[in-house]
């Protein structure tokens, strides 16, 4: 005797087939079908956060006697389970699907109420005792539901991955910098020489560039904080209760550690996403930041004969398959590539927050796909760089010497006492014959030897002063 596969459910659209063994109900299968797109889920982190919000709610209708306790002990049980993981498998809707996310948040509805009806004794496809909408959902809607989850996944991501990824590298880049804090180089501008400057400085820059974007995080996040949970439908808060929202957020701050609050005004949370963009933008400026500083390490190291050479990056896996005993940069050029993406997923993110039509913006998973992508990427990648690229580094001193007296960038100090028409001359025959320009200066004796060595010191030209 074959056993059935499927099971028939009923809507207000009528009735749909649902494999027997799924948690998900009619409208969770009526999206899957509608939208076979990418193949793209939402990831783990945004359940999780679904999970917390209908964790929190429950415990606030109970609290508000909203709920029987039987139920709610039921529904409080299934939550969980999506909150741990436990029932990650029957989260099947593809990010390409209705704007608002109501797909996501019924998908959410409809397991936690077929789960519990389980517990309780039923079967999985009735909607009794409890029910996905009148019950899982009270309280709440997808078009407040959905933008809190994104911001939920979004600032715990940043808090408690990226953060402390970005903290870490600004810690060692700053510990480079005072390494190298004795190591005269040449600067470099328009890729061309410069005047001398300290390795140790090269690095500091780097610190302060990672610094500046955590704080940018940082800032971002205070409004990531803001939940649009109370707003339900359109912002009035028609059908919750008028201490729903106060109560479930302190249920949401209990269990994630964070502070978040109730949105200021619940129009402008559900009708546009700025907060989004901007959590974004700061991603994007880090992303800009993290690809600056391993580009230039990237060059800082080439080589290792024939390059820039001034400092080592440390080797972690043969380069080429032709080419024997090559070694390349790939730690850096693998956060690049992460650079690359999150650059782009902050366009995807931007255009998307613009589809704020009055009352709702409905691009919302679009927006949350990419921007938790992001934090995801440049959190591992970043430690990844900070791991087995920028504490491994070493500096080349004998390299760094050599290409700073070669330069002909240090006609510049002797600019002031010349004028800059003959330190020119002196810049343009050391060129020609390969001469450095303390040579063609003592040569031309254009100022005593003891004041020529005094000015052309390397070390006083990475200090300020004349």
């Amino acid at each position: 005797m074959k056993t059935k596969r499927h099971r028939m459910e009923r809507d207000s659209m009528g009735e749909i087939r649902v494999p027997r063994q799924a948690y998900w109900g009619p409208e969770t299968q009526r999206a899957y079908e509608n939208f076979p797109i990418s193949g793209l889920r939402f990831p783990r982190e945004f359940i999780k956060a679904l999970g917390v919000i209908k964790t929190a709610s429950t415990e606030t209708n109970l609290k508000l006697r909203l709920l029987s306790p039987k139920l709610g002990r039921a529904i409080l049980r299934a939550a969980r389970e999506v909150l741990e993981g436990k029932l990650d498998d029957h989260f099947v809707l593809d990010i390409f699907q209705t704007g608002s996310g109501t797909s996501t948040n019924m998908n959410a509805n409809e397991v936690i109420a077929h789960r519990a009806n389980q517990i309780l004794g039923g079967k999985v496809g009735e909607k009794k005792p409890v029910h996905p909408n009148d019950h899982v959902n009270l309280g709440q809607s997808s078009n407040d539901v959905i933008p809190s989850a994104i911001h939920i996944s979004a600032l715990e991501g940043i808090q408690n991955r990226l953060l402390p990824a970005l903290n870490s590298l600004q810690l060692v880049l700053g510990k480079k910098a005072r390494e190298f804090n004795s190591v005269l180089k040449i600067g470099r501008t328009h890729l061309q020489d410069a005047t001398p400057i300290r390795l140790g400085q090269e690095f500091g820059g780097y610190a302060s560039m990672v610094e500046h974007g955590r704080r940018r995080l940082e800032t971002a996040g205070t409004r990531l904080a803001e939940l649009a949970l109370g707003g339900t439908a359109v912002g009035t808060g028609i059908n919750t209760h008028p201490r729903f929202a106060r109560l479930v957020i302190r249920e949401i701050n209990e269990m994630t550690g964070l502070a978040f609050r109730e949105a200021e005004n619940h129009f402008e949370a559900q009708g546009a996403k700025d907060a989004v963009v901007e959590a974004n933008g700061a991603l994007k400026t880090a992303a800009v930041s993290l690809m600056k500083i391993a580009n230039d390490i990237r060059w800082l190291g080439s080589g290792p004969r024939c390059g820039i050479g001034e400092i080592v990056i440390p080797p972690v896996q043969p380069g080429s398959s032709i080419m024997p005993g090559k070694v390349n940069p790939v730690i850096p050029e693998a956060l690049c590539q992460v650079c690359a993406q999150v650059i782009g997923n902050d366009l995807t993110v931007t255009v998307a927050g613009m589809s704020g039509n009055f009352e709702l913006n409905v691009m919302m998973p679009v927006m949350a796909y990419n921007l938790l992508q992001s934090i995801h990427l440049l959190s591992n990648a970043t430690k990844v760089f900070t791991q087995k690229c920028v504490k491994g580094l070493k500096a080349d001193e004998k390299r760094c010497r050599e290409m700073v007296e070669k330069s002909l960038a240090m006609v510049t100090a002797l600019s002031p006492h010349i004028g800059h028409d003959r330190a020119a001359e002196i810049a343009r025959e050391a060129y020609k014959t390969g001469k450095t320009v303390r040579e063609i200066a003592m040569q031309r004796r254009v100022l005593p030897a003891k004041t020529l060595e005094k000015i052309l010191d390397p070390w006083k030209m990475t200090e300020p002063g004349i």
